[in-house]
């Protein structure tokens, strides 16, 4: 059986009115500063990804949208955003997001053309 590698977990969550960043500092150290519109896209729900296979970027919300009106926490394993536009149904796993991070540093274009696993 091979066991998984423990992630960092996050010990501050910064997403402040107004603003179009969602910010994590990590257990580790390091600070995930995540677009909006990268979480957005990327949003795991099965609206957006539908029932199977990998996430991948999904533009479901114009641009407008894409305020997040409130942050609450699942379990102690992942954060469901509430966006403006009234889509609340994202649950993103810590792990996720972990899985998430090197992206928030790339152009969005290429950012795009990235998947994840379930």
């Amino acid at each position: 059986m091979t066991e998984h590698a423990a992630i960092p977990e996050p010990v501050e969550l910064r997403a402040p009115r107004g603003a179009h960043v969602l910010e994590i500092v990590w257990s580790d150290g390091s600070t995930s500063t995540f677009s909006h519109r990268l979480l957005r896209g990327f949003c795991p729900c099965a609206y957006c990804q539908g029932h199977q296979g990998p996430i991948r970027w999904a533009d479901t919300a114009p641009e407008a949208e894409l305020t997040i009106d409130d942050v609450e926490e699942v379990g102690n394993y992942a954060i469901r955003l509430g966006w403006a536009d009234g889509h609340t149904t994202g649950i993103y796993s810590f792990r996720f997001l972990r899985e998430l991070h090197p992206l928030a540093a790339l152009p969005l274009e290429e950012a795009r053309s990235r998947s994840f696993g379930r």
